[in-house]
């Protein structure tokens, strides 16, 4: 089983829920959250005072799925959360060793 963690622009959030949901991708983690890089964040005004703003605001997609499903779901986040410029996020893939549903007591591919 693999873990994905993605960190998309929040607009790109309900185009992604949707592409993946077509592949019978249903379950996932979002959790809004804040980021450094490339883009160096912006200044913005506020009451006659300059504010630098370095961290940007961001989505973190989080979904444990089977080997097989991999690719697919890569391909559906690298095509939907592109928008072609700097700050369209990144994605990390992680090994998870189990899964346990705890209602049902499931566990492993069965519980994801």
């Amino acid at each position: 089983m693999k873990k994905i963690e993605a960190i998309i622009k929040p607009f790109k959030l309900d185009e992604v829920k949707e592409a993946l949901s077509e592949i019978n991708i249903n379950g996932m983690t979002v959790t809004e959250v804040k980021g450094y890089g490339r883009q160096k964040g912006h200044t913005e005004l506020y009451r006659g005072a300059e504010y630098n703003i370095d961290f940007l605001p961001k989505i973190k997609i989080e979904i444990v799925i089977t080997d097989d499903k991999l690719k697919p779901v890569l391909e559906i986040i690298k095509n939907t959360a592109n928008t072609g410029k700097i700050g369209d996020g990144k994605i990390f893939i992680y090994n998870v060793e189990k899964a346990v549903r705890i209602r049902t007591n499931e566990e492993d591919e069965k519980a994801v």
